[in-house]
């Protein structure tokens, strides 16, 4: 059992940076694997990154490789997304997620969910 608490969007211009936090409670924060999906309005929710629970292993989507970094420190229970060269098509809601199972792209692996954090990029 994980509480998330999503945190760091904000207003940035295209070509702009910027980094969200997820806070999560309980002991055994190590032992899940973590994700970012996203979800703009009128469009489904997408995958955008996941993190195994050590760390060891990071996946991204296509629209982001290269661009967006998944990192997690288990000593403060927190997962970072480190967003550069934003677009405007990054614009969206950004809900981090927790898995007790394997990490992956298929959103159903995932059991608990943050409340989301709006992100606008503006071109």
């Amino acid at each position: 059992q994980v509480q998330l608490v999503d945190s760091g969007g904000g207003l940035v211009q295209a070509g702009g940076s910027l980094r969200l936090s997820c806070a999560a409670s309980g002991r055994t924060f190590s032992t899940y694997g973590m994700a970012w999906f996203r979800q703009a309005p009128g469009k489904e929710r997408e995958f955008v990154a996941a993190i195994t629970g050590s760390g060891g292993s990071t996946h991204y989507a296509d629209a982001v490789k290269g661009r967006f970094t998944i990192s997690r420190d288990n000593a403060k229970n927190t997962v970072y997304l480190q967003m550069n060269i934003l677009k405007p098509e990054d614009t969206a809601v950004y809900y981090c997620a927790a898995s007790p199972y394997s990490s992956g792209s298929n959103g159903d692996l995932y059991r608990y969910w943050g409340q989301g954090t709006q992100v606008t990029v503006s071109s």
